[in-house]
């Protein structure tokens, strides 16, 4: 079989894993065939010759398939590189450049975000988001960025109480309704925005990155200084445009949409 003729089969076990891998539990060869639109030999093929490289297991008592030790392989090694890291670090690099202001990447870790990068331009402002950070993610601009694209259901299991609502300043939503409306809000617009819940004196932008499935997996956000007595209600369209140019660019490199 020739190189060119071997393309089309390659494509379609990648697509079989990427089935499997986004299924919660094994799946039966049936269900395999009618999603991805495959004709049920070329499917029992496929999968066979995944199970025999490990990519996948059978499980011949429930007559379903799932993920093999060797994809769970693949995905560890996949993270041992720190690809998310990677392939934003110069992403961050080119946005400082653009907008003079420290920017960020975050991840959603249960309630709260996590700071994995940080890039700061040659004269920074002292803040607190270094890398390692943790925050309440409904505080941050960063953690409602990705909030906002999250299920309703799932909001609320990471927000239970109104105890679940810690504040760092005088600022910030207090209960699930209003954090609610202020995701409501963002997700319309496209971007989140942080204005002293933080830390008083600075605020921030931020806009999310996607995985291959649509979901939330990371945002990237631009943080200034910006002094107002007041919440002032400016969303800074243009440092938020630059922003979102980042995460967009980060989501295509992760094979987003």
């Amino acid at each position: 079989m020739g190189a060119s003729s071997d393309v089309p089969a390659l494509r379609r076990g990648l697509a079989v894993l990427r089935l499997l891998a986004g299924k919660a539990g094994p799946v039966t060869a049936t269900a395999v065939a009618r999603e991805l639109g495959l004709p049920r030999s070329t499917t029992y093929h496929l999968l066979g010759e995944l199970a025999e490289a490990g990519f996948v297991t059978h499980l011949p008592e429930e007559r379903r398939y799932g993920l093999g030790v060797a994809a769970f392989e693949l995905g560890s090694a996949y993270l041992r590189h720190d690809p998310l890291e990677r392939l934003a670090r110069p992403l961050l690099r080119r946005l400082i450049e653009r907008t003079g202001h420290t920017a960020h990447l975050g991840v959603l870790h249960g309630g709260e975000t996590l700071y994995l990068l940080r890039e700061q331009p040659a004269h920074p402002h002292t803040v607190v988001t270094d890398v390692g950070v943790r925050l309440p993610a409904h505080l941050p601009a960063s953690g409602r960025a990705i909030l906002a694209y999250l299920p309703a259901a799932q909001v609320r299991a990471l927000f239970p109480t109104r105890a679940s609502f810690v504040r760092r300043t005088a600022r910030g939503p207090e209960h699930l309704p209003a954090l609610r409306g202020l995701l409501a809000v963002e997700k319309r617009r496209g971007w989140a925005v942080e204005d002293g819940y933080v830390t008083e004196g600075f605020a921030s932008v931020a806009a999310a990155v996607f995985d291959h499935t649509g979901r939330p997996t990371a945002a990237i956000s631009t943080t200034f200084r910006h002094v107002c007595p007041d919440e002032c209600g400016e969303t800074w369209a243009d440092l938020a445009n630059e922003t979102s140019r980042a995460a967009s660019e980060l989501t295509a490199r992760l094979g987003g949409r």
